[in-house]
């Protein structure tokens, strides 16, 4: 391959990686994809999965490019399906459209594709190439495989803190530690993911609403799930209350007052039981293995400092977002994390620092996880 058509090929599929970016939080149990179809030195389609992972990222190109798609390269961020479920192979689709070529990102991990989609096209005479761009394809998507491949959805932990890592006072006050930029920059994560868990302590608390508030972006809205062994979340709660127009799901242990697990379902709350783990609460890893059997692939766990604190003993967070107000509680406010702590500190959970930038008057911080 040229230099210039290996240009070429990079700008194509970062303009379908930038697409496909679009779909994260609202597509799930589907993976976020993204198609560019390029004919002649022209872009002649675009597309990405909507809503509800329908029609695909093909589908939307394809339907852009009509009678031109004939002769064309699509660049497409992943593996194009090739099973039947509520829409037709999007393999096939490209077949029958003539496409000349295909470059795909990544391979899919679903048994129902894994290469059947390449090795379709390939039969069908389409040069396929793939690989290119394939490590921020396979970010990008990270919460789909990783349900794919172990069952749960990606966990990515929102913390706002003070400099010394207080997330509250010792009264429970924590609104507001950091200021309208980096908040508006939380909502933008609240977008991106498909649920938002906290634990019935930050519910009751901080009465959260737990939803997208920003202009234009109101309907994105995630899933709210709170996470509560006792049942301390009040029916007259605004989560409850509003149960029937936005999507609740309460996490519990088994043997509750069957007549307030019934009171919460008749409040329009979806109610998960669990078991215990071997310190009596919930298990961490059963709760998010029951969100992934739900189609759930990537979770934003904005609290409290029990929950935060039980991911990281089970070592299941992947990535960390966390907001540093210039501001100091002391050592009686309350931390980040509770309820996990090492005594050696090889045993650390280990995350490499992908971006540092300012909002407003704080600092935003992500971290993946090492691996």
């Amino acid at each position: 391959m040229s230099g210039d058509q290996l240009t070429t090929d990079l700008q194509h599929m970062n303009a379908a990686l930038s697409l496909a970016g679009r779909g994260l939080g609202r597509t799930a149990p589907n993976p976020a994809v993204g198609c560019v179809l390029v004919k002649d030195g022209r872009v002649i389609g675009r597309g990405f999965t909507q809503p509800g992972g329908r029609p695909h990222a093909e589908v939307g190109a394809l339907a852009q490019a009509g009678a031109q798609a004939r002769g064309a390269t699509a660049y497409v961020t992943l593996e194009p399906c090739a099973h039947h479920g509520k829409t037709p192979p999007c393999a096939d689709a490209l077949i029958a459209a003539g496409i000349r070529r295909c470059v795909v990102a990544v391979e899919d991990s679903d048994v129902r594709v894994k290469g059947r989609g390449l090795s379709r096209m390939r039969e069908a005479g389409i040069i396929v190439e793939t690989g290119l761009c394939r490590q921020e394809a396979e970010d990008l998507n990270a919460g789909f495989f990783l349900r794919i491949r172990h069952g749960r959805p990606l966990v990515t932990l929102k913390v706002a803190t003070t400099l010394d890592g207080r997330i509250a006072t010792k009264t429970g006050e924590s609104k507001w530690i950091t200021g309208e930029a980096a908040r508006r920059a939380g909502q933008m994560l609240r977008v991106r993911n498909d649920a938002i868990l906290v634990g019935s302590g930050t519910a009751v608390l901080d009465d959260p609403r737990l939803d997208v508030r920003l202009k234009g972006l109101e309907n994105a809205s995630p899933l709210r799930v709170v996470m509560d062994g006792r049942l301390r979340l009040p029916l007259t709660h605004d989560l409850v209350a509003t149960a029937t127009t936005r999507p609740t799901l309460l996490m519990t242990l088994e043997g509750n007052d069957p007549n307030r697990l019934q009171a919460y379902r008749d409040a329009g709350v979806e109610v998960v039981t669990l078991s215990r783990d071997t310190q009596g609460y919930i298990d961490p890893g059963m709760a998010l293995r029951a969100l992934g059997d739900r189609g759930i692939t990537r979770i934003l766990v904005e609290g409290g400092s029990h929950i935060i604190g039980s991911l990281f003993q089970a070592d299941l967070v992947d990535r960390i977002v966390w907001f540093r107000a210039a501001k100091i509680i002391g050592g009686d406010g309350i931390a980040a994390s509770v309820g996990f702590g090492l005594e050696r500190l090889e045993l650390a959970p280990k995350f490499n620092l992908t971006s540092v930038s300012k909002r407003g008057d704080d600092i935003m911080e992500s971290y993946r996880r090492e691996l």
